[in-house]
């Protein structure tokens, strides 16, 4: 068993029992420069606003606009980190076995595998945005996690994966995995006729 890849962000490892994919976050390193130096300053920003809430001699309304900026710091501070270490150590994980559809989100090791059973997958599908469209100027930015392209439902749930490919990857990798759930299920039903 050997990795094979498929588009420029997408692995895979197949075997009889099982199919593995990863798909790796865009890489510019250019990007992932100007975002960590602005982690390091929004940190400088939160550092010297905390010190002044408790070293300086404030009024309760400068005490009150500090801490409605500082809900408003950590909101992005907690975003953003989170955007910037996907970019850095991020993987969607994919695995696909003769019960279930499995997808874990991690960064490095840490993240949480969510298992959908093949029997109850409906349709799946490619979600490509509109060229030129608002959606596809959102997702593009660093900052934002998401822009899924490939889609399936789930006991009445729209379950999405693929953030941020190109269309030659989404196609790329939804050939893949279809072509793997057909396969898992009749292997399934084929030992469960021999049983």
């Amino acid at each position: 068993m050997s990795m094979k890849w498929i588009g420029s962000r997408i692995s895979f490892v197949d075997s009889k029992e099982k199919t593995t994919i990863i798909i790796y976050p865009e890489k510019k390193p250019l990007v992932t420069a100007l975002m960590g130096a602005w982690i390091f300053m929004w940190y400088g920003i939160g550092i010297t606003m905390i010190s002044a809430y408790f070293m300086m001699k404030l009024s309760q309304q400068e005490k009150l606009i500090i801490v409605i900026f500082m809900a408003f710091w950590l909101y992005y501070a907690i975003r953003v980190t989170r955007s910037f270490l996907w970019i850095m150590w991020g993987t969607e994980n994919i695995k696909i076995d003769a019960f279930s559809f499995t997808i874990k989100n991690a960064t490095k090791k840490a993240g949480r595998a969510k298992s959908y059973y093949l029997e109850n997958i409906k349709k799946f599908r490619m979600e490509l945005p509109k060229a030129k469209s608002l959606q596809v100027s959102w997702e593009s930015s660093p900052w934002v996690r998401g822009g899924e392209r490939i889609e399936f439902d789930y006991m009445g749930k729209v379950i999405r994966l693929g953030q941020k490919l190109s269309e030659k990857d989404t196609t790329l990798l939804f050939n893949l995995i279809t072509k793997k759930v057909e396969e898992q299920i009749k292997l399934k039903s084929k030992k469960e006729k021999q049983s």
